[in-house]
């Protein structure tokens, strides 16, 4: 039986407030293996990117882990250093966020943040050769021009084009693992199928799992080998994904099914 990249089990998380404990994520597990794209999907607030967060030790101050194991290559993530972390955040599990505005450096060019990003990860000695690499990855997730974009500010690029940057920044250590949080998040349709299918190449050509992690059922039924559906913290459902949405057992699959309709199936 093939090994899991990821495993997370029995996770617990909880917000520390003024009224107390409230627990955020209650006893989430499933898997990720290598070359499958995992579809997580659930409303707002259901705790899909909290999980994201966790598996990367970035869970705000106020959160902390009351039990379970995250565990990377069959190495548990939680009790190690921040340094032996940091090896690992990035590099061999990278993330694309939500919003790529946010992500993406007001006043560096394109250009600059991928050479930065190279540089830092060992992948390129020297500033030219990581402007090269920066060119070869800006062609790799499709960006028109590519040439010209390595002087441009994010603020010149549509939306579509500046998650098409995120991708390429979070691709540049070549993880193993690659978190997708909402990337299709206030992009028009057919922008959201190429970034989709986009996704789907570069999961074949590198060779790495993908996580992508969405609200919207009809992106997850378009790019999922298999998919964990969570409600208020926990995982209520999980499996190949055709058998999810066809014959769903959970009455909040059933929910989610029936309010996206054909779109789904």
């Amino acid at each position: 039986m093939e090994t899991a990249l990821l495993r997370i089990e029995h996770l617990t998380a909880a917000f520390d407030g003024a009224r107390g404990v409230v627990r955020a994520l209650e006893d989430v597990s499933f898997e990720i293996y290598p070359g499958e794209t995992l579809g997580l999907v659930g409303e707002s607030g259901s705790g899909k990117s909290l999980t994201a967060l966790a598996i990367l030790g970035l869970l705000p101050p106020h959160a902390r882990i009351i039990r379970g194991s995250i565990r990377w290559r069959d190495r548990d993530l939680i009790p190690l250093p921040r340094a032996e972390m940091q090896k690992i955040r990035g590099t061999e599990i990278g993330l694309v966020v939500q919003e790529p505005m946010g992500a993406l450096n007001p006043v560096l060019t394109i250009g600059d943040q991928l050479i930065e990003t190279l540089r830092v990860h060992r992948r390129a000695a020297t500033r030219p050769q990581a402007a090269a690499q920066a060119l070869q990855l800006l062609g790799a997730v499709q960006l028109k021009e590519p040439e010209g974009r390595l002087s441009t500010y994010p603020h010149q690029l549509s939306g579509g084009e500046r998650q098409r940057v995120v991708l390429a920044l979070a691709l540049a250590p070549r993880p193993q693992l690659l978190i997708a949080d909402e990337p299709t998040t206030a992009l028009d349709v057919i922008t959201q199928a190429e970034v989709l299918a986009l996704l789907n190449t570069l999961r074949a050509e590198l060779d790495m799992a993908l996580a992508v992690i969405s609200h919207d059922l009809a992106v997850i039924a378009e790019c999922a080998d298999r998919v964990a559906v969570m409600r208020a913290g926990r995982i209520v459902e999980e499996g190949p994904t055709d058998q999810v949405l066809r014959a769903p057992q959970h009455p909040y699959t059933k929910d989610l099914t029936r309010a996206f309709g054909d779109l789904v199936i």
